[in-house]
């Protein structure tokens, strides 16, 4: 099969493939989505596609990866389109998603990407560049000494990060008298609107500390990539008071697709789609409705707008998140390879259970949070055979995922003087995981931003108690807490047992017996 799926080729498709309602050719970019990865395309690319639909054609998306070619390589020879699976028990069904209208690559022309945006037609810039990416320290403030951020200040026309280019875009519109686009974080992190709104002021004033001493030294001009203009030493006030960073909350899980989908689909459409995206019929998008530039009509296809994210943000990273990374984590060390397949084992599922009694109390009260529901409904999406989504995937990036998922509701819980045996396995199993690859599980099975110093510590070999609070400080866990100790010590009990025997003793000891 030779044809690919195009604007040239879409016709072709079967009849029973839903296709863009709309006209292509007449939609004009609104949004500029860093990070265009599976999520992405599965989630918001998916709610603007609908908005499209209705008649909105001025919320085209340019679609933006800050490191790798593969995304754009996949999808500029379909123009962009690519289709969207879903799937349940009951089957799948298809769809192709055409709100993406451009795709650039920033490492290859850092140029093109604040050309887009900088364009006055952009009112909004979305992220989903996960967790790491924000380049936090230990303590949450910037990593100022990240190799990426000292680029970005020495070279603020050629950035290679989010706040390079984000700064770097809003100081041109400034100097143009553009209006600044909105700036929509969608990444699983606690108040992630205002979580990257403080980095960002963090990095502006950097940014304006560096300028101002080139102005004490004469250099009052700057040349960069063709501009010349006068240099705004005052960025991190515009963006502090200027530029609105409503928080949200994103749902829907996507697993990573797989040669045997690609297979799948094509046969299915007849034509060869490089990169579909697999997802599940569920998904949630609730957004804090602060948009001074204008927004498309996402609440007419079932997005919540709401004045506070943060009851939802909260019950979604405790509840579905937090039991995510036990399943993962537990589901490795028992050799489950996917999520559904590791929710049916009665241990796990036994625990998660108990896990959640644990978190449900550290959500905050009166906010209309129906945690019975949502956990009835957590079960039915975990137990989706059709997904296959693998324990591995959700494994990645624990040290930066844990601290909102899992310690948060830990610490809330020690303040409270309730009981959180399950929450602190959920670290302990993360460590185990850690140092059982390349032994039990394959070398590189999921991977860590700490990973050099995580093997270099988990080599070693130390005492429970010594591994766990070596850990807690590479992380930064729970760093200055009055209760960090009494964490640590609770985290070192399950080490002990999964060290001794595995999950079964550790959950022996919570009193699971998995039947």
């Amino acid at each position: 099969m030779n044809s690919r799926l195009s604007n040239a080729t879409i016709a072709k498709l079967p009849g029973a493939i839903a296709t863009p309602r709309y006209d292509r050719g007449t939609v004009t970019p609104g949004i500029v989505h860093l990070g265009v990865g599976a999520f992405h395309r599965a989630h918001q690319a998916a709610y603007v596609d609908a908005c499209l639909a209705d008649g909105e054609a001025n919320w085209g998306i340019v679609g933006v990866s800050l490191r790798s070619p593969d995304t754009r390589d996949a999808l500029a020879p379909q123009d962009g389109l690519y289709t969207l699976a879903v799937r349940d028990s009951a089957g799948e069904q298809l769809e192709v998603i055409g709100s993406i209208l451009s795709l650039l690559v920033a490492p290859e022309d850092p140029g093109a990407v604040l050309a887009a945006l900088t364009d006055p037609r952009i009112r909004i810039v979305t992220l989903t560049i996960t967790e790491k990416a924000y380049l936090r320290a230990a303590d949450g403030t910037l990593d100022k000494a990240h190799l990426d951020i000292v680029h970005d200040l020495a070279n603020p026309g050629s950035p290679k990060t989010a706040h390079g280019f984000l700064a770097e875009a809003l100081a041109r519109r400034r100097a143009a008298g553009t209006i600044p686009f909105t700036v929509l974080c969608c990444d699983n992190l606690p108040a992630n609107g205002a979580t990257l709104h403080r980095l960002l002021v963090e990095f502006a004033k950097l940014r304006d500390l560096r300028l101002d001493r080139q102005v004490d030294a004469g250099l009052d001009r700057q040349v960069d990539a063709g501009l010349d203009r006068q240099v705004d030493a005052d960025l991190a006030h515009h963006i502090a008071d200027e530029v609105a960073f409503p928080s949200s909350m994103v749902d829907r899980i996507v697993p990573a697709t797989t040669d045997a989908d690609r297979a799948r689909v094509a046969g299915e459409l007849g034509l060869k789609d490089a990169w579909p995206v697999m997802t599940e019929p569920f998904r949630q998008w609730v957004i804090e409705d602060r948009f001074p530039a204008g927004r498309p009509a996402w609440e007419k296809f079932g997005v919540t707008m709401v004045e506070d994210v943060g009851p939802f943000e909260d019950m979604k990273l405790r509840l579905l998140n937090g039991a995510h990374s036990g399943i993962a984590y537990l589901g490795l060390l028992s050799g489950h390879p996917t999520v559904d397949r590791a929710f049916a084992d009665p241990a796990i599922r036994q625990f998660v259970d108990a896990l959640w009694a644990e978190a449900i109390p550290t959500l905050p009260e009166g906010a209309g949070l129906d945690t019975a529901a949502y956990t009835a409904e957590l079960a039915e999406r975990f137990s989706n055979t059709a997904l296959a989504h693998r324990t591995a995937q959700i494994a990645n990036d624990g040290s930066q995922k844990l601290p909102q998922r899992i310690i948060a509701s830990a610490l809330e819980c020690l303040e409270a003087g309730t009981e959180l045996v399950h929450l602190t396995l959920v670290v302990a199993a993360w460590i185990a995981a850690c140092a059982a690859r390349g032994k039990t599980l394959p070398e590189g099975h999921f991977t860590d931003p700490l990973d050099a110093a995580l093997t270099t510590l988990l080599d070693q070999q130390l005492p429970a108690n010594e591994t766990v609070t070596a850990v807690f400080e590479l992380a930064g866990f729970a760093k200055d807490h009055a209760e960090r100790q009494t964490l640590i010590e609770l985290v070192a009990v399950h080490l002990v047992h999964l060290r001794r025997e595995g999950p079964v003793l550790a959950f022996a000891a919570l009193g699971i017996d998995g039947r």
